[in-house]
């Protein structure tokens, strides 16, 4: 019997970093043609450490045209890129095709997933893939879940745990998240990093970008570093991702401390803090308010009322990721990327410059 060659996965989300905290913030653009460039990066770190397929989705901005026209080219050749394999199916420009990329690549039962996204993208693949661990990369807005981090040093770490160079117990961290339960609705959705209650009565833009329609904020952690909803947090009562605990904090205009906190990039606001408190793994809070809508991971997308009892519950049960600082430390530990004169990148094995092109 053949062996089956060592799969990973990259879902790169073509609207990431396109949301309309572009016209109410300042926040940056990022690219297709940023993303073709880091896909291109974690690529060569994949061929470097023994990635021998690469599954893609395709999508509609030219993402997966791109990275497929550059794998026939001399930098693919000479970096020993994996082979890649698309996902071909009618696209509805949607988070849904985001799932059904996460599902695909969870029955192929990929080593693991490279995510390009934000918070939501990286909650959407989450919940399809199980135990599959997730190589966050960050090219959202208000990034917290997935970390700034290099794509070639991550690439890397994510190819020595999948070629089994570094076990899961140095390479895994298993993440908290949040979950929203309304029984007599059935509802139980899932943040991976924060829940925010706002008095406004509908979804409308999705988006929360101001201090006065916040009511509530949740967090599974809140980093002093942090941009968005979880900056709250971060900034008057940190809790760090290795924390058992969470945290929690109550909004309003009419409290006697205020809080200057970055709602979004280069968006700054003043938020009053009428009290804080951390979370508790296990035990469901209700909420301050009887009516208005809940947004998760920092886009509204539940309405309440005065009939529904929803709460929120920090939970120990979140996705795996790739902790990239300590597969690297591991690495240089034990000499991981110590190559011999068998590997393709050893400098005896390389093309000489004076003939590249010919």
């Amino acid at each position: 019997m053949s062996r089956r060659p060592l799969t990973v996965g990259i879902i790169a989300n073509p609207a990431s970093g396109r949301d309309v905290r572009r016209l109410t913030a300042n926040a940056g653009l990022f690219s297709s043609t940023d993303k073709v460039s880091v896909i291109q990066r974690l690529l060569a770190a994949f061929g470097a450490t023994g990635i021998e397929r690469v599954l893609m989705p395709t999508d509609m901005t030219g993402i997966a045209a791109a990275v497929q026209k550059n794998s026939h080219g001399r930098q693919a050749r000479e970096g020993h890129w994996p082979t890649l394999e698309f996902l071909d199916r009618p696209l509805r420009q949607s988070v849904d095709d985001t799932r059904q990329a996460a599902r695909w690549m969870a029955e192929r039962e990929v080593a693991l997933v490279a995510v390009l996204g934000g918070d939501g993208t990286h909650k959407a693949v989450a919940a399809e893939v199980g135990d599959i661990p997730l190589l966050a990369l960050s090219t959202g807005t208000n990034n917290a879940f997935p970390e700034l981090r290099e794509a070639t040093s991550a690439g890397l770490a994510g190819g020595l745990f999948a070629s089994g160079r570094v076990p899961a117990a140095v390479a895994l961290r298993r993440n908290k998240r949040l979950l929203v339960r309304e029984p007599a609705r059935g509802l139980c959705e899932t943040a991976l990093v924060d829940v925010a209650v706002s008095g406004l009565p509908f979804i409308g833009a999705r988006a929360i970008s101001r201090a006065e329609d916040l009511a509530e904020v949740f967090v599974t952690f809140a980093e002093p570093q942090a941009i968005g909803l979880s900056a709250l947090c971060g900034l008057w009562l940190p809790v760090s991702r290795q924390a058992a605990h969470g945290a929690w904090m109550r909004l309003g205009p009419q409290a006697a401390e205020t809080l200057l906190a970055p709602l979004a990039p280069g968006l700054l606001q003043g938020c009053g803090v009428l009290d804080a408190g951390y979370l508790q793994p296990g035990v469901p809070q209700p909420l301050c308010l009887a009516s208005g809508t809940l947004a998760l991971d920092g886009e509204r997308e539940i309405e309440f009322n005065a009939h529904d009892r929803p709460t929120v519950t920090l939970d120990a049960g979140g996705p795996l990721s790739i902790d990239v600082p300590a597969v690297l430390a591991c690495a240089a530990q034990q000499r991981l990327l110590a190559i011999d004169r068998s590997h393709p990148l050893h400098p005896l094995n390389l093309t000489h410059p004076d003939t590249l092109g010919e």
